[in-house]
């Protein structure tokens, strides 16, 4: 596969008897927050182990704990034991299957360490010991009918979901990370050149999964193509991401979390840092309190990818002009909860001709890698 930061969901596998991999996860206490997502994001796992200096188990950093880490601004110099969870759920060596899966089933997780008598790691279950891989029935809606004015010439002629990055169309890259999760029903909204993306994509048959069209004879801002989807065939939560991202961002993790929230609308997130050229003055009235040289602010920025509650869709009447913040701002006016989902896995924005020659390389280099 050419797309190399969709993010491979198989798991480390149950063979013989024997663990496979799960030293590829373990990490020491004196390890940094950063090395922690880095393991999560180099290997594929949704978890880490975390040891002391005698090799025993003290934690594990699932992907959980790294979003929660991202949402307190935890530095990612900081030692990996500040986002650890220190009670992990475990079982001893020689736990039978039947009774490891009853432990994940009644916990609720995905992967349990094994411990020998003295502690130390001697392997790893996962959930894909026991299943198969599972599809989800969950819509995708792409949105893919700007028209790219930033990056003309190159969209003149073409719309820009469809510019190539590492030879496939960035609609193609986000297509196949979401089936790589399990998903499969998509749904496109198209305007400028709409034929194009229709004719490559078709109904989805070439990939395995349905694909579905609606079309903005106008352009209805961020949200408008909302009032447009079937809302009788949307029973459960569904995915909105703009056509024109190239992430890894782990979709099924994003959809637990959503289910979990009890919210309407879940949106990713990503920390967005400016440093301030000047010293800051603190201040009581007209006494300085502190000085502080170049702080450095710290923000939340939307990430163009969204969870959405299926009921969301009555609050944009088919045709209606509006935008994705006005919407969901509606929804917190509503008391109707928006939570937000940090991510930090790969992301970039494809906005400017900068941006899409940026997609170029570091898919080279992800290429000469492997």
């Amino acid at each position: 596969m050419l797309f190399l930061w969709g993010q491979s969901q198989a798991l480390i596998q149950f063979k013989g008897g024997s663990m496979t991999e799960w030293q590829s996860v373990i990490i020491k206490s004196s390890a940094s927050f950063e090395n922690a997502i880095k393991v999560l994001d180099s290997t594929g796992k949704r978890i880490v182990l975390i040891t002391d200096d005698t090799e025993k188990l003290i934690g594990t950093v699932t992907d959980g704990d790294v979003r929660r880490g991202l949402l307190r601004h935890v530095d990612f110099a900081s030692p990996v034991t500040h986002v650890m969870c220190s009670d992990p759920v475990i079982v001893p060596q020689g736990t039978s299957r039947k009774e490891v899966l009853t432990v994940m089933e009644e916990r609720s997780v995905i992967h349990v360490p094994v411990v020998n008598s003295d502690h130390e790691i001697v392997g790893l279950h996962t959930v894909s010991e026991f299943y198969t891989s599972e599809r989800y029935d969950n819509y995708v809606f792409l949105m893919a009918g700007g028209f790219g004015t930033r990056l003309r010439p190159l969209t003149d002629e073409c719309p820009k979901p469809m510019l190539k990055v590492g030879g496939k169309p960035m609609l193609e890259i986000i297509l196949q990370s979401f089936i790589e999760a399990g998903f499969h029903k998509f749904i496109v909204s198209t305007h400028y050149l709409a034929e194009q993306i229709k004719e490559y994509f078709q109904d989805g048959r070439h990939w395995g999964v349905t694909i579905d069209y609606v079309h903005e004879a106008e352009p209805l801002g961020t949200a408008g193509a909302l009032g447009l989807l079937p809302k009788e065939k949307i029973d459960k939560p569904f995915f909105v991401m703009n056509g024109d991202l190239l992430t890894n961002v782990d979709f099924r993790s994003l959809s637990d979390f959503h289910a979990n929230s009890n919210s309407m609308a879940t949106m990713c997130v990503r920390e967005y840092s400016q440093q301030v050229p000047y010293g800051v003055i603190q201040h009581d009235n007209e006494k300085i309190t502190d000085i502080v040289e170049k702080p450095t602010q710290k923000y939340f920025v939307n990430a163009g990818i969204y969870m959405l509650s299926p009921k969301l869709l009555d609050y944009v009447a088919p045709n209606q002009r509006v935008d994705m913040p006005d919407l969901l701002n509606q929804c917190v006016e509503d008391n109707s909860g928006v939570s937000m989902f940090p991510i930090h896995e790969y992301w970039l924005d494809i906005g400017r001709l900068a941006d899409f020659e940026k997609a170029q390389l570091e898919v080279m280099e992800l290429i000469n890698k492997c």
